[in-house]
């Protein structure tokens, strides 16, 4: 069986905050704010993965009312939602994002993220692909107030 997951995330890009994207910290003048440490790939990457294997959303698994995920660590929060597809029968097929920000430029930094997202997943780099854009001076992310991620995954679970 095989099943599609769609995961999307934004976060607004404040002083003060790294800039971090699939576990790896891009230089920049602002970072992502969030109640964790504001990776907005690796939270897109949570939802596909939860939403293809139909086991609830990174929200509701790690919500941002709990004191307990103040500050954590978004590869762990992805490391955990990759082990309960796992335990539930299913392994990653293929892993495509898009992330999209006036700056920094994702590019030079797309194999390491790259890299970073297939250890967190066990998986070959292959398997993964980002690729940037921008939002051509439009909306919050254009006007460079905010970075945005997308992400879908292919899983496949063996036939019983």
């Amino acid at each position: 069986m095989l099943r599609i997951g769609l995961g999307r995330d934004v976060h607004r890009l404040v002083k003060g905050r790294r800039f971090l994207l699939g576990g790896v910290e891009l230089p920049a003048q602002r970072g992502e704010l969030g109640h964790s440490d504001g990776d907005v790939l690796a939270h897109a990457v949570c939802d596909a993965i939860l939403g293809a294997a139909a086991l609830g959303d990174i929200g509701e698994l790690f919500p941002p009312s709990d004191p307990a995920w103040k500050d954590a660590d978004s590869m762990a929060l992805l490391r955990s939602v990759y082990d309960m597809a796992q335990q539930a029968g299913w392994t990653l097929v293929n892993l495509d994002c898009v992330v999209c920000c006036e700056e920094p430029k994702v590019l030079p930094f797309r194999d390491r993220i790259r890299q970073s997202l297939a250890q967190a997943l066990e998986v070959s780099i292959d398997r993964i692909f980002v690729k940037g854009k921008t939002a051509e001076g439009l909306g919050p992310v254009g006007k460079g107030k905010a970075v945005e991620a997308l992400a879908v995954c292919l899983l496949e679970k063996a036939a019983i």
